[in-house]
């Protein structure tokens, strides 16, 4: 599903503030796996997800999506298989759109520009009862502007918004990091009820390391631009908190 050859990053390469964030990363995620990232500030977790959007090209190696080589790809092109979620709540959406402009926007990510998506009575209904699933009480407030919620509601709404069309890789660039602890409870419940209905394979970052052992079915920690662990269900499934605690003291 998603496989990385050898993959590194060099920003600012020959300069004296030259930083090397991904360093020969090997990595096979296989599909629909629920992969939680976890790791240092300048680990390189944030580029190994940039890598696979398309936002950040790699220096060297190759990059496979879905068995096709998208290395080079830009980010607008690796859309058709990848969504994101992003850390700020005021990131992937438009603020001044209504919700339900929003998720119109959302339901035309990936066609083409003659295409279009009206908003009928059969459209507005859709959009209605994806959104009454989160129990926020906003179905009846779809023309509200985008702007006016609060961050978790956004970013509940983001990851409804994400499979309006068609993705196969989920990618959340720490989407708690800004909220409130029953918002962030909320917006990962319902990326774990999106992740298992629609099979999404899934990179998850979190420095929150209750969050990194209640998600997921597989934990890599990185460190210093390389892969450092990689455990799967079993094995994360046997971790504690203090385990992972001490991952990060050492």
């Amino acid at each position: 599903m998603i496989s990385f050859q050898h993959i590194s990053k060099t920003f600012n390469r020959g300069k004296v503030n030259e930083v090397q964030a991904l360093n020969d990363i090997n990595l096979e995620i296989n599909q629909g796996e629920f992969v939680v990232l976890i790791g240092s500030n300048g680990s390189g977790k944030t580029t190994l997800l940039n890598t696979i959007s398309g936002a950040v090209l790699p220096s060297q190696g190759s990059i496979h999506l879905l068995d096709q080589e998208v290395t080079k790809l830009s980010e607008h092109k690796r859309s058709r298989w990848v969504a994101r979620v992003f850390q700020d709540p005021l990131g992937g959406t438009a603020p001044e759109l209504s919700i339900l402009d929003n998720f119109r926007l959302a339901a035309l990510r990936t066609q083409s520009k003659k295409l279009r998506i009206g908003i009928n009575d059969s459209f507005k209904k859709t959009v209605r009862d994806k959104i009454a699933l989160l129990g926020m009480g906003l179905e009846d407030k779809i023309q509200q502007a985008m702007g006016t919620l609060s961050g978790g509601q956004r970013q509940a709404l983001t990851l409804l918004m994400s499979t309006m069309d068609h993705t196969d890789i989920l990618l959340l660039d720490e989407p708690t990091a800004a909220l409130d602890p029953n918002s962030a409870e909320v917006v990962m419940q319902t990326a774990e009820k999106i992740i298992q209905e629609h099979q999404l394979t899934t990179v998850f970052i979190t420095h929150d390391l209750q969050e990194a052992l209640k998600y997921g079915d597989r934990l890599i920690q990185m460190h210093r631009g390389k892969v450092l662990r990689d455990f799967d269900a079993k094995m994360k499934g046997a971790l504690t908190f203090e385990d992972l605690f001490a991952w990060f003291k050492n």
